[in-house]
Order: C-alpha cells, then sequence, then structure tokens
C-alpha cells in the first residue's frame, strides 16, 4: 500500500473517530457508571466490533445492505433498538451512596459484549466502510494486503479513542459523588443512547 494513501486513510480515519457516535456515548456511560475498571472490556469490545464490520464490508455484506432495503432496514431496527434499550437501562440505573468509593459490581463480559453488539451492529459503519475505504486503495498493488493494513489502522486507532473517552470520562466521575448528580448524569446519558438509537432507527439511506 503506497505511503500516501495510508497517511490519507489514518488522517481520514482520525477526523471520523472523533465525532462522537453510539459507541462513544456507550463508552462514556459504562465510565461514568463504572469508573476506570471496564475500560479495557470496552476497548476490545470496540475493537472487535469495527473489526467486525469492516471485515464484512469488504467481504460483500455492505453492497448487500446497500442493495437490500429490507435487510438494511431489519438490521437498522435492531441496532437501534438494542441502542434504545441501553438508553432505558442506564436511565434507571441505580445511584451510588456518597459515601461509597466503589461503583456496582459490572460483568466485564457484559460490557464487552455490549461495546460490540453496538459497535458491529451498526449498518451505517458497513455501508460507509463500503465507500470509505476504496477511496484510498491503490489498483496497482494486491487488494487484501492493503485491505488488512487498513483494518489494522482503523482498529488501533478505534481503540486509542475509545480508551482516551473511557478515561477522561472516568477522571470526570471522580467529581460527582452527590446522587443528584449521577441521576442526572445516568438520565443525560441514558435519554443520549434512546436519541441515537430512534437516529438509527429513522436513519434512511440516501438515493443512488
Amino acid at each position: 500500500m503506497p505511503f500516501d494513501n495510508w497517511l490519507a486513510f489514518t488522517a481520514a480515519s482520525l477526523v471520523m473517530l472523533a465525532i462522537p457516535g453510539p459507541t462513544v456515548l456507550l463508552v462514556v456511560s459504562y465510565a461514568l457508571g463504572h469508573g476506570r475498571r471496564p475500560a479495557a472490556a470496552m476497548v476490545a469490545g470496540v475493537a472487535l466490533g469495527d473489526l467486525t464490520a469492516m471485515t464484512a464490508s469488504m467481504l460483500g455484506l455492505g453492497a448487500v445492505l446497500a442493495a437490500s432495503a429490507t435487510l438494511f432496514t431489519a438490521l437498522r431496527w435492531i441496532g437501534g433498538a438494542y441502542l434504545i434499550w441501553l438508553g432505558i437501562r442506564l436511565w434507571r440505573a441505580p445511584v451510588l451512596d456518597t459515601r461509597s468509593t466503589q461503583a456496582p459490581a459490572a460483568s466485564l463480559r457484559r460490557i464487552f459484549a455490549h461495546a460490540y453488539a453496538v459497535t458491529a451492529l451498526n449498518p451505517k459503519s458497513i455501508v460507509f466502510f463500503v465507500a470509505f475505504v476504496p477511496q484510498f486503495i491503490s489498483a496497482g498493488a494486491p487488494f487484501w494486503p492493503q485491505v488488512a493494513v487498513m483494518e489494522v489502522t482503523f482498529v488501533t486507532l478505534a481503540a486509542l479513542n475509545a480508551g482516551l473517552y473511557a478515561l477522561l470520562a472516568a477522571s470526570a466521575r471522580r467529581g460527582l459523588r452527590r446522587p443528584s448528580l449521577q441521576r442526572a448524569v445516568n438520565r443525560a446519558g441514558g435519554g443520549l443512547l434512546m436519541g441515537a438509537g430512534v437516529l438509527a432507527m429513522g436513519w434512511r439511506r440516501a438515493a443512488p
């Protein structure tokens, strides 16, 4: 893969990842609720989810989704409903006692699964990769080695981005000791996740 193509792809990926989406909202919500403890599980889930979506795109799933309104709509509704369910859970989550220094126990396996599902089951990501990745592929070089380089690059950047958001949110959490503030954060995060779910369910493809 030509080095200038890789640099352009890396720069474009950084811009795209900097824009908060459903995955970032989920990472921030868990970090605010549980601190730094689940950071590794969240980052792993995000990385594997992006790898799944990008690989599926390159294997042709993105083209199928782009061509089939039925498949695209079904996946969009599944992903949107999942985000709404997570938002409701966060909205209703209990707050910590002001004297407590530890967050309620959380299953790292469940957090990993949530992060993976939200990242991988986003039809917009799959379709986006189909349109995004080919712009940086050199026609004169083998296809799959270039795809492998871009997947490693994007997944690494996505993991670093999720980890940074998690650490920043966990640091901000230290000042949220009052139950009223914790409740407000839970409801704000839950509302954002539910809103993202509604937008995902209502999003329509642009006309070809």
